[in-house]
């Protein structure tokens, strides 16, 4: 996160009458506008197994829920890459002026 410049802080809540366990990480460039919540349980033989990844992105109103890591990391990826598409899309308007 520090190598991209994104400042970031971690919270850790453990509800008192759930089984769940909740882990809070919000990041940003600017501000802490990003969250990501992660509610995950204990199996029986103590291994951590993940219920539910929410998602949210410079305020959305509605959260993305995924179920595992890897449903999380393709959407960031396509998310994240739209970005670098539109920035190579538009070109320079001081390169076509001469």
């Amino acid at each position: 996160m520090r190598d991209n410049d994104l400042m970031y802080k971690k919270e850790y809540i453990r509800p008192m009458m759930t089984p769940q366990h909740v882990y809070v990480f919000r990041f940003g460039k600017h501000r802490l506008n990003n969250r990501v919540i992660i509610r995950y349980s204990h199996t029986w033989t103590g291994r951590l197994r993940i219920n539910e990844i929410d998602v949210r992105l410079h305020h959305q109103h509605h959260p993305r829920i995924f179920r595992t890591e890897a449903d999380l990391i393709e959407y960031l990826k396509s998310h994240f890459g739209k970005g670098d598409k539109e920035n190579q899309a538009q070109p320079d308007d001081f390169e076509n002026e001469e």
